[in-house]
């Protein structure tokens, strides 16, 4: 079964509301235009192929890092600047996480989204700019948060008369440098707070500082993991790709090579039109 949730639109991609399975995925931070138009077209093509409806995603500054010597990404204006190359070239909408209340503004000059990381989800004034946009606002869950905890960020934003607002599973914390995920979250947070629910398929298999000065992780069980939240319901998955992660500047060992990624969501999709059929049963 699949929870009937809020419709969320963002540019041409609608989630939630029982249709098809959504995809928000891209590089984890902004390296070079390059790397993103490469990872863009790509995604463009497969989805546009399956008719997975699509939002492209990359960091133009990764605030949270274990060392200060981790790569961040080319900061807010030169970050902004490439990935409104790449919506305008492409035709496709973008999102980026914000860190800062003084980021909002320009990053909404651009995004066709706002995403909130997940160590920010509880920072009012953060949350409250971004939803003051008018522009769909994704809150990823922190790893310290419960599903019913959402209900108050849901109703933050919504205090600002914007109800565009999708939630996204990561993973919780699990002793040390480890995460774990509990599926029952997904029907949870739909269930309490009517928005559509995404899974992050990349940061649930991150271990956190697991390199010391880095996280490390183990994509080789973003598959299975994926496939799971698709069977639990997810209205959409979020996942962090590149075509090399091995080279990638940041978060490689949890990142998914786009080859690979290509390879996995047909299935994916098949999975969700089985719901899909079930329901309407």
């Amino acid at each position: 079964m699949i929870p009937l949730t809020r419709t969320v639109k963002i540019g041409g991609a609608t989630f939630g509301g029982g249709g098809p399975l959504a995809l928000i995925a891209g590089p984890c931070v902004i390296e070079s235009l390059e790397v993103l138009t490469e990872t863009a077209e790509r995604l463009l093509e497969v989805c546009g192929r399956l008719g997975i409806p699509l939002v492209f995603k990359s960091s133009y500054d990764k605030a949270n890092r274990s060392s200060h010597k981790s790569y961040r990404g080319p900061g807010l204006i030169m970050g902004l600047d490439m990935l409104a190359k790449v919506k305008e070239r492409l035709k496709v909408p973008v999102i980026s996480d914000v860190h800062a209340v003084g980021e909002v503004e320009y990053a909404a000059e651009v995004l066709d989204a706002i995403q909130i990381p997940a160590f920010l989800c509880r920072q009012t004034d953060l949350v409250m700019a971004a939803a003051e946009t008018g522009l769909p606002v994704n809150v990823k869950k922190g790893q310290f948060m419960a599903p019913r905890d959402m209900v108050n960020v849901m109703k933050k934003v919504e205090s600002k008369g914007n109800r565009r607002l999708l939630l996204t599973e990561r993973g919780t914390t699990f002793g040390y440098n480890n995460l774990v995920v509990d599926f029952r979250s997904i029907p949870l947070m739909q269930e309490l707070t009517g928005c559509p629910v995404v899974f992050d398929a990349t940061h649930s298999v991150q271990l956190p500082g697991g390199a010391g000065s880095s996280s490390s992780g183990q994509r080789e069980f973003v598959g299975v993991l994926a496939r799971a939240a698709v069977a639990a319901g997810c209205d959409a998955l979020f996942v962090e790709t590149h075509p090399n992660p091995q080279r990638a500047l940041c978060d490689g060992p949890n990142m998914v090579d786009l080859s690979e990624l290509e390879g996995m969501l047909p299935l994916l999709v098949r999975l969700r039109e089985a719901l899909r059929e079930e329901a309407q049963r």
